[in-house]
């Protein structure tokens, strides 16, 4: 190289790598700035608003009446949001597009100068937030008209008898046909014997079928499935008078069963029941041979606030329910209910020990029992109603009780129970809570066990 250059060859790679260093830092900044001014744009786009400073005001003024649409004027009380409500004014800024305005149309746009509410997060200015629609300003809907709560209860109750028992299977022969052949009256027939309603009450059916109704309703399904609707219902309803638990003080009442049915159970839930009416009631713990009988009535007398006596282990029920009725008597309760042991009806003693318990019971207290209710077990299907024969030829039953519909779909059984023993059905019981001992109504019970064939 020449050595007349004022500066050596150093000198020039040191300035040249200079010159690239601000020209790449250059680019690469350019670069940068543009694409920070496309995503801002994006941003901008993205709410549909027109680029504004950065360094604008947070808040908004209520749009003018002059921008807003013609709305009618709704009370202050209306207009005020919930505690909970997000709102969003100001008295600075100028009205902002459209994409700020409220996300549904029912809520109000002008809210109360003197209730500003919280000011607006400016980190997250691009999300819209709904205005939430006050409990006043909301569209209101006629609520469905639904069934009585007791016709509601005993529908659940009663699911599984209607869609596996022989309701289910009379809905099948039924349903989706227009007309009948003649050969299904020997269908019906089958379902019918078959059922846990017993053989001489489905015979009975069968026979009313064929006698009451014309050939031509005898080829209409709707009319054969009201008939058995309407014949169910009178089955039921046998004429007895409602017990009157004020009629004698005290009011005694005897229960009887076998082991398992439920008797300790409904008689903590009758207990529950008339003492919510303001009723003094006293238990006795007749049941001295079941193991863990007399404690599980305790648990129930102490839910009820009820009284109970009670004796040892193995002790003669007799004697206890004579105690404890005198007790009721001397000491001004209003209801005394009796447990009884667990009493096989195949066994003559059992049935004899029962008989006993009735005569004691009468001395207590003059004209007791007033009442003796039978307690069945519906999952026992057509058992219950050999059951309920024995009982009845021994003892002076004046209700039935019929337990553990719920469970079973043999809920049927009620038809022959009430049309071979002629006895009326007190109470039902659908379930576990106090609230599920229901009073027995033939004609919710039968709204409830026949559903339209084509609900099946």
């Amino acid at each position: 190289m020449d050595s007349s250059l004022p500066f050596s060859a150093a000198d020039i790679y040191q300035l040249a790598a200079v010159v690239g260093g601000v020209g790449v830092t250059g680019a690469l900044g350019l670069l940068f700035v543009r694409r920070a001014r496309a995503a801002r744009r994006r941003q901008i786009d993205s709410v549909g608003e027109a680029p504004e400073p950065l360094e604008r005001p947070r808040r908004s003024k209520p749009l003018p009446a002059s921008e807003e649409p013609e709305e009618p004027e709704e009370p202050e009380e209306a207009l005020r949001p919930p505690p909970s409500g997000r709102t969003s004014t100001s008295s600075a800024a100028p009205a902002r597009a459209p994409a700020f305005r409220p996300a549904r149309p029912e809520a109000p746009r002008d809210l109360p100068q003197s209730d500003p509410g919280p000011p607006a997060p400016a980190a997250h200015s691009a999300q819209v937030i709904p205005f939430p629609i006050p409990a006043t300003l909301a569209p209101t809907r006629a609520a469905p008209e639904s069934k009585p709560k007791e016709a509601s209860a005993l529908a659940s109750g009663l699911a599984r008898t209607r869609s596996s028992g022989f309701v289910a299977r009379l809905g099948e022969i039924l349903t989706g046909r227009k007309e009948l052949e003649p050969s299904f009256a020997d269908e019906i027939e089958k379902v019918l014997l078959s059922a846990d309603i017993g053989v001489r009450t489905s015979q009975k059916l069968i026979e009313e079928i064929r006698g009451s109704l014309s050939r031509r309703e005898l080829k209409d399904p709707d009319a054969v499935w009201a008939f058995l609707r309407r014949r169910s219902a009178e089955l039921l309803a046998i004429p007895a008078p409602e017990p009157d638990f004020s009629s004698a003080r005290p009011f005694v009442l005897l229960i009887i069963g076998v082991n398992g049915s439920g008797k300790t159970t409904t008689i903590g839930k009758l207990a529950a029941k008339l003492g919510a009416e303001g009723k003094r009631v006293l238990l006795a713990a007749g049941d001295t041979f079941r193991a863990a009988a007399t404690e599980q009535l305790e648990v129930w007398a102490g839910r009820s606030n009820a009284t109970i006596v009670r004796g040892k282990e193995g002790a003669d029920p007799s004697s206890v329910i004579f105690d404890g009725v005198r007790r009721a008597a001397t000491e001004g309760f209003d209801v005394a209910i009796a447990d009884t042991a667990g009493r096989l009806h195949t066994k003559v003693d059992l049935m004899q020990e029962l008989q006993k318990i009735r005569r004691v019971v009468g001395k207590a207290s003059a004209g007791a029992p007033h009442e003796t209710w039978l307690v069945i077990d519906a999952t026992s299907g057509q058992n219950a109603i050999a059951q309920a024969q024995i009982f009845t030829q021994d003892m002076s039953v004046t209700g039935i009780v019929l337990t553990k519909l719920d469970g079973t779909a043999k809920g049927g059984v009620i038809l022959g129970i009430a049309d071979q023993l002629k006895i009326p059905v007190r109470y039902v019981g659908v379930g576990e809570r106090v609230e599920d001992l229901r009073r027995f109504d033939p004609e919710e019970f039968v709204e409830a066990l026949f559903a339209p064939p084509a609900d099946l």
